[in-house]
């Protein structure tokens, strides 16, 4: 059956509105795939998909697109997980979340900030993939517990179950974290002393369990296993004091809601260095060096 100009002009006006309700959404989606994997790239092509599949959707019989967008985008995540967690089996060295700029407004729209900062997200790398999208439609946008049993397929009283055990796990493994002041005091105190190789100095600022976890992927001078213990992360990073920061220019920034610093060579971003810090000192040193999760950076102004 041959189409109208007029039916032709409806579609497009049809397509038109839901590309702009797509866009009015586009934040939010992006803070749910992001926070469920950790990376820029996948929660971008998780949007994508997202996107192909409502322009084939009979929009007609859809009351709540915004429930829809929301379930659409969750299923993809859970999918994604699964083949994510393959993917970092071959992955040189340990996995970290690739960092966004919360400064300059990476796309993270929700309405709360949980769920985004390092040391959540690496816990929440510990959930079933389940247990991690329950999590975070819950604490970071806040659903009620039957419109999220709903997206994951589940009842209520499962659902629930899931996030118990996700926050359990949460405060099982985090310690309180120190105000943001403080948080930059002792980065600030780390890079001084980081730059001098003072090992007294650092093992000062170190709880006695701090780990030290370099993302490079391969890439040359990053390390491929954590590094543990106050002493030991100590002299590791006195080991590389006198070549690893000279000739780069250092920028702070904020990275997922926390101060952070990029190093960078002729312009280009080579690491982002933040911390995880409690009241015991630094817990965690978090070395992001692949090039692949600095590009953003780097664009941002870095």
């Amino acid at each position: 059956m041959r189409i109208t100009d007029e039916q032709r002009a409806a579609e497009w006006v049809d397509l038109d509105r839901a590309a702009a309700l797509f866009a009015q959404e586009r934040r939010r989606l992006f803070g749910i795939a992001y926070r469920m994997l950790g990376s820029v790239a996948d929660a971008e092509d998780i949007l994508q998909d997202a996107w192909i599949r409502w322009q084939h959707t009979d929009r007609s019989v859809v009351k709540e697109p915004r429930a829809l967008l929301t379930t659409v985008v969750t299923r993809l995540c859970i999918n994604e997980m699964q083949s994510a967690h393959a993917r970092r089996e071959t992955y040189i060295g340990p996995w970290l979340p690739e960092p966004v700029n919360t400064e300059d407004d990476p796309l993270l729209g929700a309405e709360r900030g949980e769920a985004l900062d390092f040391a959540v997200l690496l816990l929440l790398e510990k959930l079933t993939p389940t247990e991690r999208a329950a999590y975070v439609l819950r604490e970071a946008l806040g659903y009620p517990y039957e419109r999220i049993a709903l997206i994951v397929r589940s009842s209520v009283p499962a659902t629930r179950q899931l996030v118990s055990r996700a926050r359990k796990h949460l405060v099982d493994n985090r310690r309180n974290a120190v105000p943001a002041g403080e948080h930059r005091r002792l980065l600030e105190t780390f890079l001084a002393a980081a730059q001098t190789g003072d090992v007294a100095a650092l093992e000062d600022l170190f709880a006695s369990d701090v780990v030290s976890y370099t993302d490079g992927n391969g890439v040359r001078l990053a390390a491929r296993i954590p590094v543990s213990g106050r002493t030991r992360v100590a002299k590791f990073v006195a080991a590389f004091s006198s070549h690893f920061w000279k000739g780069k220019a250092q920028r702070w920034i904020e990275i997922n809601g926390q101060p952070a610093v990029t190093l960078s060579e002729n312009g280009v971003v080579t690491t982002a260095v933040t911390v995880t810090a409690s009241p015991e000192g630094i817990t965690q040193l978090l070395w992001v060096m692949s090039p692949d999760k600095l590009r953003r950076l780097a664009s941002a102004g870095a």
